[in-house]
């Protein structure tokens, strides 16, 4: 009988030490393969909320540099900040709403934009308050956001 127990009780915290640095891997290639860090999605957070900081005040130009790398080698910093600086609606505030997730290098996230816009046939500008869902990609260890492209069809 003892010396079952000299044999069973190293074989049992052998089997349980396996099942224990097993669930850990999984729990670790789980958490790497579907979401950002969270210090990734804070980053991402602040960016998007100092992007339309930007916007807000008809710092477009400087907004600029919030936007992918590919993007960019589309549109120059000054048909951009022509383009944005220029619109009828007029952002007055940015507050952050959600995030999704999915992959370790992408993340939708959703703002709440109040702005205010000229109606004919209306005294003064009206308030409104929207949603806006934005894509931010991780490149080149940075993350920046992919504008929609009007036009442009998905898969």
């Amino acid at each position: 009988m003892i010396q079952l127990r000299r044999i069973a009780l190293p074989l049992i915290a052998l089997v349980a030490a396996g099942c224990a640095s097993q669930a850990q891997r999984t729990e670790v290639a789980a958490n790497g393969d579907t979401a950002p860090s969270a210090k990734d999605k804070a980053i991402i957070e602040q960016r998007a909320i100092q992007r339309w900081e930007l916007l807000i005040n008809h710092q477009a130009a400087k907004a600029y540099d919030f936007l992918s790398p590919g993007f960019r080698a589309t549109k120059s910093r000054e048909a951009y900040a022509a383009e944005m600086n220029n619109r009828p609606v007029q952002w007055s505030k940015v507050l952050p709403y959600s995030q999704k997730c999915e992959k370790p290098t992408v993340c939708e996230v959703s703002l709440q934009i109040d702005a205010n816009v000229n109606m004919p046939g209306v005294k003064g500008p009206v308030s409104s308050v929207g949603f806006v869902t934005e894509t931010w990609i991780k490149t080149g260890g940075k993350w920046y956001i992919l504008p929609n492209m009007p036009g442009a069809k998905g898969g």
